[in-house]
């Protein structure tokens, strides 16, 4: 069985390759029943949670991800999220590779967002801001890299000191004018493309500040009670989802204002799956917000693990 390390996991992997294996796939579908989703309690600390994933194509692929999600990590300098994914061949049942779920993960929520963004933010977007100083900080910059010309990414965190950290730590990987947002209010006000990956349970993205055009990207949030949007951004964005059934039970920014009334089902726009099979052009109008919510979907674990193996093994 083939064995892929975080290392090997990234090399095979290119956001180009990977965003085009996404698009595939939610064009041609495959098998995904409800992950199961679980919480672990820790004493002393926020509970943990632990989420199993499975996917398949029939007489193809199939695979299961383990993703243990622990916030508490944080205070320990650990990643929140450890993960490994299992690829089996669909027709055998053989056991063809144990591939590294955290970068796995990481790398798929990314480009997720970058498909999104190829068909919802404008195409001459150049500003970047990303909300999160975590893992996805540098995952999100490089792929919304391969979809549009970002020449300028403004990083905000909560902690001034790990954001200047990072920006640092990313100078050399990027050749873009790279900044620390000394403002959120502000730095809202100025990017062409807002991508937020944190854990937040308070919306931090305030739909007032921001300028026509503006494309928003969720990716944290991932439970109900947690939100990074604010009811302002809700009334006045075009709303986009990876998946209906994900987004409608998980993604706090689209449970809470449903449940409040501020949004209807049937007011979301297109998933995935409508834009990538062209049955919703994405972007109509320059002057459109446009907002994306991602909760994380099976098929694209199962799409990043088929091109990371076969890519490895041919």
């Amino acid at each position: 069985m083939l064995l892929l390390t975080e290392d090997q996991t990234r090399d095979a992997l290119p956001y180009p390759d990977l965003i085009d294996a996404l698009a595939k796939m939610f064009r041609s579908g495959c098998v995904m029943p409800t992950r199961h989703h679980h919480d672990m309690e820790i004493p002393g600390e926020p509970d943990a949670t632990v989420l199993l994933m499975p996917a398949w194509v029939p007489g193809g692929y199939a695979g299961v991800k383990v993703v243990n999600v622990v916030p508490g990590n944080s205070e320990r300098n650990l990643p929140a999220i450890s993960a490994q994914y299992l690829l089996s061949d669909a027709r055998t049942g053989e056991m063809l590779a144990l591939i590294d779920g955290g970068e796995l993960t990481a790398r798929r929520t990314a480009a997720a967002s970058a498909l999104a963004a190829s068909y919802l933010a404008r195409s001459d977007a150049r500003h970047l801001l990303v909300l999160g100083t975590g893992r996805l900080a540098p995952n999100l910059i490089a792929a919304h890299m391969a979809v549009r010309s970002i020449d300028e990414v403004t990083i905000w965190g909560r902690s001034r000191e790990k954001t200047e950290e990072v920006v640092r730590s990313l100078a050399d990987q990027f050749p873009v004018k790279l900044k620390s947002a000394t403002s959120l209010k502000e730095a809202l006000g100025e990017a062409d493309i807002v991508s937020a990956a944190t854990l937040s349970s308070e919306p931090l993205i305030k739909g007032a500040l921001l300028k026509p055009g503006t494309h928003v990207d969720l990716v944290g949030a991932f439970k109900p009670s947690m939100r990074e949007s604010d009811d302002d951004l809700v009334k006045r964005a075009e709303i986009f989802v990876d998946t209906r059934d994900g987004c409608l039970s998980e993604g706090g920014d689209i449970v809470q204002p449903i449940k409040a009334g501020v949004l209807s089902p049937g007011e979301i726009k297109a998933d995935l799956y409508e834009l990538c099979r062209g049955d919703h052009p994405g972007r109509q109008s320059e002057e459109a917000i446009t907002m994306f919510k991602s909760v994380g979907a099976a098929l694209e674990d199962l799409a990043g693990a088929i091109l990371a193996y076969q890519s490895v093994e041919h």
